[in-house]
């Protein structure tokens, strides 16, 4: 909020109806909510609250039981990219890597029809440039503890887990078991993009680590209820923001 020139209430409001839901608010109707005749100071705001919700959530570490896979988000192509040959799969320009980990106990008890056979605790989604072993391996380190036992797909990217982590149990993955061996990973996907398609127009790839913030944030808190306006606030007023939107970045 430091140096913004919008009134404090219009913080408040947006950190409300952030909250409020378990899904998010576009900045089209925070702008109309408002009353503000210019759309672009209301979208900087939200993604200013969405980077700090982000660097919070950096200040932990998962730990136990991890799960941990790649998914693949569709966004805009990038404007450099317009002019290539549109490829097809998860090497398309129109899709983004996202590191997806999620903290994951077993159930003590056999579940019933319908239940999950895990329990989830934190999830991190981190966008990363390409899904290659170094890539992959630096973020785990600094996110995961070493003591954690890990559950992957035998993806080559995760070669190096058995070295660094208490225990890494890897394997082929049948698509129809996926829901088994790796259920929250994928659930926090799934959610994800169902969110992104109902809310949001299109999600330009540089901004899609603002709206993954957001998305874990809320549901690493997600049994904190009208106390997680209270934590939104609170971090609002001790972080500063790492949100710089590229119209008013100085030049190198």
């Amino acid at each position: 909020m430091h140096g913004s020139k919008l009134p404090f209430m219009y913080w408040f409001i947006a950190m409300h109806l952030l909250t409020a839901t378990k899904k998010s608010i576009s900045a089209a109707e925070l702008q109309r909510q408002l009353g503000h005749k210019r759309y672009q100071p209301i979208w900087e705001l939200l993604h200013k609250l969405r980077s700090v919700m982000g660097k919070r959530d950096d200040k932990y570490t998962l730990k136990g039981c991890i799960e941990l896979d790649e998914g693949f988000f569709s966004t805009e192509i990038p404007q450099e990219k317009k002019d290539e040959k549109l490829k097809a799969g998860a090497g398309s320009q129109r899709k983004s890597k996202v590191l997806v980990i999620a903290e994951s106990t077993p159930a003590e008890q056999v579940p019933k029809k319908g239940q999950k056979p895990k329990s989830v605790g934190h999830i991190k989604m981190i966008v990363i440039p390409n899904a290659k072993a170094a890539t992959i391996d630096a973020l785990a380190s600094k996110n995961i503890e070493k003591d954690s036992r890990l559950t992957t797909d035998d993806h080559a990217s995760h070669i190096h887990f058995k070295d660094m982590f208490t225990e890494h149990q890897s394997q082929v993955i049948d698509p129809k078991d996926i829901g088994k061996v790796l259920p929250w990973v994928h659930i926090a996907i799934g959610n994800a993009k169902t969110l992104f398609a109902d809310m949001y127009h299109g999600v330009k790839p540089e901004f899609l680590q603002e709206y993954l913030n957001e998305f874990c944030y809320k549901f690493n808190r997600r049994y904190f209820g009208e106390d997680l306006f209270d934590r939104l606030v609170m971090i609002a007023a001790s972080y500063r923001t790492n949100f710089e939107h590229r119209t008013y970045r100085k030049a190198a």
